[in-house]
């Protein structure tokens, strides 16, 4: 299948991470054609996911970029039409949440953190590229959201609510970039195979896998593939929706 993505620009936040989604999203991207932009507080981390897609054959950069900061975001878009002329995909990937606890043992520096990282941080993304894709009248955004952001989570309660609150942002604007050729779609992911798996306590994912019906975790380049397909011409009439990928029948 032609995914149409040879010579498309696309930002990727929270690509710094060796174990994370923005990695194989970034690396999925540049073998098929893109030109990536990799983003994250953690430049260094940043810097080997652009060096891996470069050695794909993509051109790649790396920025250090805050997104609980929407001068950041602003000067992250900036970088990249600066760079590459145009900006066609963003990917939304970029999150973090504070350790499972019960709300009301949460400080309400972690409520902050949740929603400032997970909410707020898709919001400043997607604002800052949304005017280069309205004038060239085509775009593809899409945000990584969460099984909990759909159904809930004990002890995750302010990370499932900013998690919900992309859903509902994305569903809300998806409307009104459509008129523009602008897709905006989201990927729910279940539980993965990335640094959450490996911090887990050891109990936790025996009897998470037990309760998925494929039997395994998500990895990294489940989300990549689903990613990938939102964020090229097959999807071309996918607007407003939630891809699940939990290995689950429901999220």
């Amino acid at each position: 299948m032609e995914l149409g993505l040879k010579g498309k620009t696309a930002i990727v936040t929270g690509a710094g991470s060796q174990i994370g989604f923005g990695r194989a999203i970034v690396n999925n991207l540049a073998k098929e054609g893109c030109n990536i932009v990799a983003c994250d507080i953690d430049l260094e981390g940043a810097k080997k996911t652009a060096a891996e897609a470069q050695a794909a054959g993509a051109r790649a950069i790396a920025l250090k970029t805050d997104i609980t900061s929407y001068q950041a975001a602003q000067e992250m878009a900036a970088a990249a039409i600066k760079e590459f002329g145009k900006i066609d995909i963003l990917v939304n990937n970029a999150g973090a949440s504070t350790p499972p606890k019960p709300f009301l043992e949460m400080a309400e520096k972690d409520w902050h953190r949740d929603i400032d990282i997970n909410l707020y941080g898709t919001i400043h993304c997607t604002r800052a590229v949304l005017p280069s894709m309205i004038e060239q009248k085509s775009g593809k955004v899409v945000s990584i959201t969460s099984g909990v952001g759909i159904h809930g989570g004990m002890n995750v309660a302010v990370y499932a609510a900013a998690k919900g609150g992309i859903i509902a942002f994305c569903k809300g604007i998806s409307k009104e970039m459509a008129p523009y050729k602008i897709n905006i779609n989201l990927v729910a992911p279940g539980i993965a195979n990335t640094g959450f798996a490996k911090q887990a306590p050891p109990d936790l994912l025996p009897n998470a896998v037990k309760s998925i019906p494929l039997g395994r975790l998500t990895e990294p380049q489940d989300i990549a593939n689903a990613v990938t397909f939102l964020a090229s011409d097959a999807a071309a009439d996918i607007v407003g929706q939630v891809l699940v990928v939990t290995g689950h029948v429901d999220p």
